[in-house]
């Protein structure tokens, strides 16, 4: 068998390379940290074993710049790159460098991921597999007269999705046939800008949904297994708020059901690593398909929360070649778990970044309670890049403790300085309104309760 790899190179940044560096100095693992100028000071900077500066502050020419990774990697003998999330996470085509270059990608093999991070093609393989999709198009849509006739086919309102999206981002919803005209060209226009591919897909839309995805540890000799569920419902614009499992909303047979999706569309086409099987489930109790994330997630604390499984140690020997140590009978399931995403964002001003240097930054502590951040006191948020500042994840015996606790660990949390604002009363606020409570929210319950409470209310 493979041994595990001497040294690592974190293609990445922020919390999650702080994360990752601290599971392979666990395992005996030597890392190297990569940075623009923008994070020449940061944490998982100083943290890891070597750090090589790629770039100046935009990511585009720093982290997204593949040849100045690769020399990173080449010069400092890392046999292996850990993406991350975002970023390289799921670049086909870089995966297909390292291995051009004799460096393992910790993720799906190349042609796995060119496959799934294809949204329209991954959305026409999980049918054939079996799992249920929304009516909608085969493929992608390469013109508005094309969209104008699915939507006529399948019906109103429809949903246009950029076929290379992720992060929430390139989706945007079309009530009548003169919305579509102009969804489709806002759509298509930011998927070329922000993802350098145009193409778009079409699928009837959900208004009235909850968002579940499954995270699934699929080895190299064919074994895969799910972790469960987690629910991501609280989300505003498609990006995520606050995520928790087990969901609150799924009886047994809809979350045994999904776990069977999950890893039977893996399966099928030859999945390997840590992924997510995303789906929408209605009002009904139906379930539908909507796309496999090929990396780590955000809020892959929770599960490691409830099944004390290290995501990112597993992701690592499974590229090491190693099998999977357990299997899905021995999974176990304890409790209840939630994350919080704090962002340097003001929710008065339409979630406006609020960059800046944080004078007090004080996390919370106590039991059941882990924060993971790559920032301190007197740090600097820089405007380059995503705006996240902390995740705030907790865990309880049951939904209702961990709710309580949660709300205890955002109280605690004491971050801010000159014009940074954070959504952290926001984030109370949802978890203390009756419709989370009585987990009667969907997807849609964030920009609809903004929409009628006027801004004062989301004070930072």
């Amino acid at each position: 068998m493979k041994p595990l790899f001497d040294k690592v190179l974190i293609a990445n940044r922020g919390e999650i390379a702080l994360r990752v560096a601290r599971t392979c100095r666990e395992m005996g693992i030597r890392t190297v940290a990569v940075h623009s100028t923008a994070d020449r000071d940061a944490r998982f900077v100083s943290y890891a074993d070597e750090s090589v500066h790629i770039g100046p502050g935009p990511a585009k020419r720093s982290y997204l710049y593949v040849p100045n990774v690769i020399e990173a990697a080449l010069r400092t003998g890392a046999e292996a790159i850990h993406p991350g999330y975002g970023f390289l996470s799921e670049d086909a085509d870089f995966a297909q460098v390292c291995a051009e270059n004799g460096i393992t990608f910790i993720g799906p093999r190349p042609e796995v991921m060119e496959c799934v991070g294809d949204k329209a093609r991954v959305r026409s393989l999980m049918a054939a597999a079996g799992l249920p999709v929304l009516p909608g198009s085969e493929g992608t849509v390469p013109t508005l007269g094309d969209a104008e006739a699915i939507a006529g086919e399948i019906g109103y309102p429809v949903i246009v999705k950029a076929a290379a999206g992720g992060g929430g981002r390139g989706i945007e919803v079309a009530g009548d046939r003169a919305e579509l005209q102009e969804v489709y060209r806002r759509t298509t226009a930011l998927a070329r800008q922000v993802f350098g591919n145009g193409d778009v897909y079409i699928e009837r839309y959900l208004p009235a949904a909850r968002h579940v995805e499954i995270q699934l540890l699929c080895d190299e000799l064919g074994n895969a297994v799910h972790l469960g569920e987690r629910d991501c419902s609280l989300q505003r614009r498609n990006q995520k708020l606050i995520e928790e499992a087990p969901s609150p909303a799924l009886p047994q047979r809809l979350r045994a059901l999904l776990g069977e999706y999950a890893v039977a569309g893996a399966r099928s086409v030859g999945y390997t690593g840590a992924g997510t099987m995303e789906f929408l489930v209605d009002p009904a109790g139906n379930v539908t398909f909507m796309e496999i994330n090929g990396r780590i997630q955000v809020e892959h604390p929770v599960t490691e929360m409830l099944t004390g499984i290290d995501l990112v140690r597993e992701q690592i020997r499974v590229a090491a070649g190693h099998p999977l140590p357990f299997t899905q009978q021995e999974v176990r399931f304890t409790g209840a778990a939630v994350e919080c995403r704090v962002n340097a964002e003001d929710p008065r001003a339409g979630f406006r970044p609020t960059p800046g240097r944080l004078e007090v930054f004080r996390v919370p502590g106590g039991p059941g309670t882990r924060v993971d951040s790559g920032f301190a006191q007197g740090d600097t948020v820089p405007p380059n890049y995503d705006s996240l500042v902390a995740k705030v994840i907790v865990w309880a015996p049951s939904r209702e403790e961990a709710i309580a606790r949660a709300q205890r660990a955002l109280a605690e949390f004491e971050v801010g300085g000159p014009g940074v604002a954070t959504t952290i009363p926001l984030l109370r606020q949802l978890l203390a309104h009756p419709s989370f409570e009585r987990a009667e929210h969907t997807t849609r319950f964030v920009d609809e309760l903004m929409a009628e409470q006027p801004t004062t209310r989301w004070a930072a």
